[in-house]
């Protein structure tokens, strides 16, 4: 009884400790939403008002219609679509090829590849915008779609250690009933590894999402601009308005959640490496 009772009480301890610690992450967003519903008047009242008096729907609105948000809208979920699936076609690829497969040089570029990541993005992206203009992409959304098709060193990565952790008795399984190796990497490996092929997917659509360097890099026509571009524009024209702009970073934050909320499971999956049992 006695260790029951001590397992109750670490259990709800922990729980107490995260509920707590959750309180600072969410108390920022509950702010934002509340914020983006009040008149200017009560943004910046002290004590502050936590519920709107009256409730400004209207504020959605009002922001929609003073930047195109459909079209911004649009562009977004273009690039981001678009990313999500190259990097979810790519990495998995290169993933496996460094987990499975034995060829000469296998090593020596695995650990190129992790010394890429090392290399911070600030550093690469004079020569890559230069690269761009000489193909003659630059004010296109094609610099922000190709790369995610040539791979991604982070998520590389994690689809290794994820197909590592594979039995290599499934691949000898299926070559001995004469299946070759792409068929054995997509019936067999690539559904066992879809935890982590998810939680790719999350990290890019979250990374495309919010990317806000690349657009202004490469995006020179407003009519392409994407929602993270038309936040600041909408700030630095419109700054004083805090209920319209907490409104747009509402509407821009929300789709995240969401998607968060319906792949939580699978994506805590893919990052602890369940692999199969």
């Amino acid at each position: 009884m006695d260790g029951i009772v001590k397992k109750r009480i670490t259990r709800l301890l922990a729980h107490f400790t995260l509920i707590i610690a959750s309180c600072f992450f969410i108390i920022p967003f509950i702010w934002m939403v509340s914020t983006s519903l009040k008149p200017l008047t009560q943004v910046f009242t002290f004590p502050p008002e936590w519920i709107p008096k009256p409730f400004m729907w209207s504020n959605y609105i009002d922001a929609m219609n003073y930047i195109p948000f459909f079209t911004y809208l649009k562009n977004t979920i273009m690039i981001t679509v678009f990313s999500t699936v190259g990097a979810v076609i790519s990495c998995p690829l290169v993933a496996y090829s460094f987990a499975k497969l034995k060829w000469p040089g296998r090593n020596a570029l695995f650990i190129i590849t992790i010394a890429v990541m090392m290399i911070p993005g600030q550093v690469t992206m004079i020569p890559l915008f230069l690269l761009f203009e000489k193909l003659g992409m630059v004010g296109t959304p094609y610099p922000l779609i190709i790369p995610a098709f040539f791979g991604v060193p982070f998520y590389i990565f994690l689809l290794r250690q994820f197909f590592m952790g594979l039995p290599d008795s499934l691949r000898e399984a299926a070559k001995i009933d004469g299946a070759s190796e792409f068929r054995i990497y997509l019936q067999i490996m690539l559904p066992l590894a879809k935890p982590a092929i998810l939680a790719v997917g999350l990290f890019q659509f979250m990374a495309s999402w919010t990317d806000f360097i690349g657009p202004l890099l490469y995006l020179t026509d407003s009519v392409q601009y994407t929602l993270s571009l038309g936040l600041q524009q909408f700030q630095s024209q419109k700054g004083s308005e805090w209920g319209l702009m907490m409104a747009v970073s509402t509407m821009m934050t929300v789709p995240i959640i969401i998607l968060f909320f319906f792949l939580q499971k699978t994506f805590i999956k893919g990052i602890t490496f369940s692999g199969i049992k």
